[in-house]
């Protein structure tokens, strides 16, 4: 069974090689030569896009990371802020209590 394949095979190239035999070989080169010039080109493309998307995921990196200091930033503010107007209450509570005293002397 093995042998009918490769016999049915080899008798196809065969035909194929034949029939390529009897063609001018002029066009085909020049199609395979434009072929190869289309080729390079995808390939040049193809790399200026790589590293297209490699600068984007790097200036992706750095902002998340601009973010993430940010962020540290903004909640320290908020915490320095928090306690500052806590500060600020503790004193009005004060000066409150102090004009009270006054008062009722």
């Amino acid at each position: 069974m093995k042998c009918a394949s490769v016999v049915k095979v080899a008798a196809a190239a065969a035909l194929v090689i034949g029939l390529v035999g009897c063609q001018d070989l002029k066009p085909m080169q020049s199609d395979i030569a434009d072929l190869k010039s289309q080729v390079a080109q995808l390939q040049s493309q193809v790399a200026a896009s790589k590293s297209s998307a490699d600068q984007a995921a790097s200036a992706a990196q750095s902002a998340s990371q601009a973010a993430s200091g940010a962020q540290s930033t903004a909640n320290q503010a908020l915490a320095a802020a928090q306690a500052a107007q806590s500060a600020v209450d503790a004193t009005n509570e004060k000066i409150n209590r102090m004009f009270k005293r006054s008062i009722s002397k």
